[in-house]
């Protein structure tokens, strides 16, 4: 019995049995016992309740009909859960429902987080026909608190006692049994009745208590005399008072579990209720029996609630577990390290459900696109809105090559290494690439070698079509500005729909400025979009047709990633907040110069009815089966470019106080980082514990004078100390760039196959020198995980060391300083230079109220200066500031630093060449 009480989870206290007494012979007082279960139960719930404040069991009851037995039975059960502190809800239905109806909101029961126990109150009273099993096995077997789930069935029958449901009514006749002090092994016990509910797990629960067990019922020949041989009889076949005294061996124990309808004139209601024991006759012979009604019932509602409270406590395991249990997927690391795509296709993912519930992810919080990707639902944030967050590492990096050096590469890599090597709770969070690149130059932010974010092929293209979504929102907006102005071309006040009580008391000039925007269209600020590299896209004329009656615009596309909505999706902290964001984006301005918002369009809504499912980060795995959260994709450029907050903010709760989220700062520590710090830090008020600095020999080489990077130059492929050293000026401004936000600032040499030891120390020692916290060469590229152990171990220490942690200016500064700090401190100008144009909008935007927003640097990645070709690190140069737009909706303010393109161009020779799919093998060729 010990396996059982351990089983059951109850810490029962030693029983008085002359309680258990009757005068006579012995007879369970059902009420002493289950009272003291429940007793123990409600202690066992207010403890709990005194820890965790939020903690409350809850049960669902689901009833169909009102049968008055059944009403009887539920508030005897919603009675006994209250006495304990559990909370149960009834769920009524009416007759008429359908089977598909029930099912479904059976279904929206397990899946609510706040729901511990459901059962469903049999029989059914319906006015169609409705299979109970089919109903009873809908139940979550993790919620199915009266234990009759076919899962837990199984596992019962198996002799698994552990980790599951046992049902009530014979859990408790087991505790009866229990407290007699019978031995059970070695006895021989007799089951009478074959039910699901009763019988059979009644019979396998004496069995694997080491009783010798025979199975009975109403056909069973000579039952009498099998029930003779029994030391113990357990009665639940619905025959009233079927079992008599001479059936019964003297002193053995009965337990009567039928009840029973028989006329009785004596009683004012003409019946009563008896069980299947003749109980009047037996108690004469039996040692210890249950009475009916008051025996196995009470026990049965206090095993029920027994069973809801562990199913709440297994919900706040859960919920309070601190490590996951992943299971994490082995890597094969060949040399020389082949193409990304062949070590993708050679490499088996897990299905991504079971990666979801291995990071405690909910049933309710995951929607599945496929196998392998899902989308979080934003709900994971308030159900863990108790858990403090993890730890928060940023890579950034030197100023990159065009090809990159590998920041996404570190951000899995390092993933992997906390993950599969050092067993912490370690998750990714990415953005998602525009598809421009990856047909067009073959970029990518998915990693490569042996650190990818897999599938490749669904991470590049659709994924689960939050840039579709984007570009449909995008140009509805677009479409509904020039439509607006269309229709106030063409059309008097009245046609354009006032919604007043009593339009005629407004004036004329009221009646006017509340129906007319009167957009100015050489104000228009809002392009349609396309995720395509189209550079013949760049300038375009709208409205040529003859049915625009001669209304006709010069605009633009820019490429997806530079809509504004990206930002306003990926600086968000909530579906409200996205609202509100959405509604405050400025498309143009009035002829009086009064900013015009999506509001004043009427298109909110819409837009936000579009982008419902995008808001929802996205989940994805590493080669090495540790996750990543894809999200937001900006134009860094121009906008932010980091990955959304809400990706960050549920990776933080969902890795604990002791896991790691790893996310990326863009391009150089003056663009990406200062970016991440000031813009995204100050929205989600989140503060970076570490930064990764990614540094490589080859940009060093490039910063030091080489010519521009290609797989062929031999100055990347041989040896070259003096380039090295001259470029080192970069790495060196980048790294006090980094240390300046107050953080402890590791420096990462991503090695390349073609960097020899020498190079590579060189960096190490020179880096040393300028007070980093550790400076790691990584080797994860070519072997995963195990490649950054050094750089996870030395990130682990680094989150132990105080913060001083400061944004670089202060809101409240006027736009020209905050943009002169950032050209100062950030890429070493000693002057600024506003352009006319650029002068007029800081003025208008500071009229307009938005001089305490942030400021986003528009400027190119691949120098610290404006101009591109510039390399090292120039100091005492103007920096030219050529004009200044608002991004209000995502909440900052972007100045131009020289001409950056909107939309890319395809090269010569674009990626798209070598991608196809191999028709036999639905394989994807060419692809990276």
């Amino acid at each position: 019995m010990q396996a059982l009480r351990i089983f059951v989870g109850l810490q029962l206290k030693p029983f008085n049995k002359t309680k258990l007494l009757t005068p006579t012979r012995f007879s369970w007082r059902n009420q002493s016992v289950s009272s003291e279960i429940r007793n123990q139960l409600a202690n066992e719930v207010k403890e709990l309740k005194q820890k965790y404040p939020d903690f409350k069991p809850t049960l669902a009851i689901v009833q169909v009909g009102g049968r008055e037995d059944s009403n009887v039975y539920i508030r005897m059960k919603i009675k006994a859960a209250a006495e304990v502190g559990v909370e149960a809800t009834h769920y009524k239905f009416p007759r008429s429902i359908s089977q598909g109806e029930l099912v479904d909101n059976v279904r929206k029961l397990n899946e609510n987080p706040n729901i511990h126990g459901v059962i469903v109150q049999l029989p059914l009273e319906c006015d169609q026909p409705i299979d109970s099993n089919l109903i009873t096995n809908t139940v979550s077997p993790h919620k199915d608190v009266d234990g009759i789930h076919d899962e837990n069935a199984g596992k019962l029958s198996h002799g698994q006692l552990e980790g599951f449901f046992l049902p009530c009514t014979p859990w408790g006749c087991m505790e009866l049994i229990k407290r007699t002090g019978f031995t059970l092994k070695g006895s021989r016990a007799v089951v009478i009745g074959r039910s699901k509910i009763v019988g059979m797990p009644m019979a396998q629960l004496l069995l694997w208590n080491h009783a010798t067990v025979t199975i009975c019922h109403s056909r069973t020949k000579d039952l009498p005399a099998v029930v003779r041989e029994a030391d113990i009889v357990v009665a639940g076949v619905g025959q009233p008072q079927m079992v008599k005294k001479d059936w019964v061996k003297p002193g053995a124990v009965v337990i009567d579990c039928g009840i029973n309808s028989i006329p009785d004139s004596t009683k004012k209601s003409g019946s009563r209720l008896v069980g299947d024991v003749s109980y009047d006759e037996v108690k004469e012979v039996a040692s210890y029996i249950t009475p009916v009604p008051g025996g196995v019932g009470p026990m049965t509602v206090a095993m029920l609630i027994a069973n809801t409270v562990r199913a709440a406590k297994w919900a706040l395991e859960r919920r309070e577990r601190k490590t996951w249990d992943l299971r994490y997927l082995p890597l094969n690391c060949v040399t020389p390290v082949p193409r990304d795509s062949a070590i993708a296709k050679s490499h088996t993912t897990k299905n991504i459900q079971e990666l979801a519930e291995e990071i405690g992810l909910l049933a309710s919080e995951v929607e599945f696109y496929g196998k392998k990707k899902a989308k979080v639902s934003l709900d994971t944030l308030e159900r863990l809105k108790h858990r403090p967050n993890g730890k928060y590492i940023v890579i950034s990096g030197m100023t990159p090559t065009p090809l990159g050096e590998g920041k996404s590469t570190t951000v899995l890599g390092l993933c992997q290494a906390l993950g599969a090597h050092l067993k912490k709770n370690a998750l990714a969070s990415v953005r998602q690439p525009s598809q421009g690149p990856t047909f067009g130059t073959r970029g990518g932010i998915d990693g490569g070698g042996y650190c990818q974010v897999v599938p490749s092929e669904d991470f590049h293209l659709h994924l689960t079509g939050d840039f579709h979504a984007v570009t449909a929102a995008n140009n509805l907006l677009a479409a509904q500005v020039d439509a607006r102005i269309f229709h106030e071309q063409n059309m008097d006040d009245e046609k354009l729909g006032i919604e007043k009580t009593d339009p005629s008391l407004l004036t004329a000039e009221e009646k006017t400025k509340f129906v007319r925007l009167d957009i100015n269209p050489s104000s228009i600020s809002w392009n349609r979009v396309l995720d395509t590299s189209d550079q013949y896209l760049r300038k375009i004329t709208v409205g040529q047709h003859l049915s625009e009656t001669s209304f006709s615009r010069e605009t633009q596309f820019d490429i997806t990633v530079k809509s504004e909505l990206l930002s306003v999706l990926a600086l968000s902290t909530s579906h409200q907040d996205f609202r509100n964001r959405l509604g405050q984006i400025v498309v143009a301005q009035s002829h009086s110069g009064e900013p015009i918002t999506t509001e004043d369009l009427g298109v909110t809504g819409a837009l936000f009815l579009l982008l419902k499912d995008a808001i929802c980060p996205n989940l994805m795995q590493t080669l090495e089966g540790t996750p990543v959260l894809v999200h937001g994709g900006s134009y860094t450029n121009i906008a932010h470019g980091n990955s959304s907050v809400l990706a960050d903010l549920i990776g933080l709760k969902l890795v604990g106080e002791e896991g790691f989220v790893v996310t990326e700062a863009e391009f150089g520590a003056e663009v990406g980082l200062e970016k991440f710090i000031d813009i995204k830090c100050r929205t989600s008020g989140l503060v970076p514990n570490v930064v990764v600095l990614v540094a490589s020999v080859r940009a060093l080489k490039m910063q030091g004078g080489a010519a521009s990077f290609t797989h062929s130059s031999e100055v990347y492929s041989q040896e070259n100390l003096e380039l090295v050293e001259k470029g080192f000026c970069n790495l060196a401004k980048q790294l006090e760039n980094a240390q300046s936000f107050g953080v402890p600032v590791i420096v990462a040499v991503n090695r390349f196959s073609t960097d020899t030891e020498m190079e590579l120390q060189l960096i190490k020692q020179r880096t040393q020198e300028l007070g980093a916290y550790d400076v790691i060469i990584c080797d994860h590229w070519a072997k995963g995980g195990t490649g950054a152990v050094d750089l996870a171990e030395a990130v682990t220490r680094a989150t132990r060391e105080s913060s001083n942690f400061c944004f670089l200016y202060d809101l409240k500064q006027p736009l020209e300083e905050k943009i002169f700090i950032i050209a100062t401190k950030m890429y070493g100008a000693s002057n600024v230079e506003f352009l006319p144009k650029a002068r007029e909008k800081i003025d208008t935007y500071t009229k307009q109220g938005l001089n305490d927003l942030p400021v986003c640097m528009a400027k190119t990645h691949l120098s610290l200066t404006g101009d591109p070709t510039i390399k090292g690190a120039p100091s005492g140069f103007t920096l030219s500031i050529t004009d200044v737009g608002a991004s209000v909706g995502a909440g900052f303010i972007y100045p131009w630093v020289g001409k950056l393109q909107t939309i890319p161009s395809l090269p010569v020779r674009p990626a798209f060449y070598d991608m196809e799919i191999d028709e036999d093998h639905k394989d994807v060729k060419g692809f990276f």
